[in-house]
């Protein structure tokens, strides 16, 4: 089922339209599509389920997850920044 788009029109700062016009492209998204994502996302309750979602993901594996991050991180542990390998 799909219905006509109504066009609008909202004032945002310089700062807020870069930004979301960045996370719209690193989505593959056009800015109109983002924007219209987040509303559906936000009214319909899905981001709080997938917020949710991920939050028990890290309850149940976040020990798993910090011990993998620590053996990757392992090799460069000596490393100063910037040093030449």
């Amino acid at each position: 089922m799909s219905s006509a788009k109504k066009q609008t029109q909202v004032r945002l700062e310089e700062e807020v339209l870069a930004a979301g016009k960045a996370a719209a492209a690193a989505r593959h998204l056009d800015f109109n599509r983002y924007v219209e994502r987040l509303i559906i996302e936000d009214t319909t309750g899905a981001r709080a389920a997938g917020m949710a979602a991920a939050q028990r993901f890290i309850d149940e594996h976040g020990s798993f997850l910090d011990d993998l991050e620590e053996q990757l991180d392992a090799p460069y542990a000596g490393q100063r920044p910037g040093a030449a390998a």
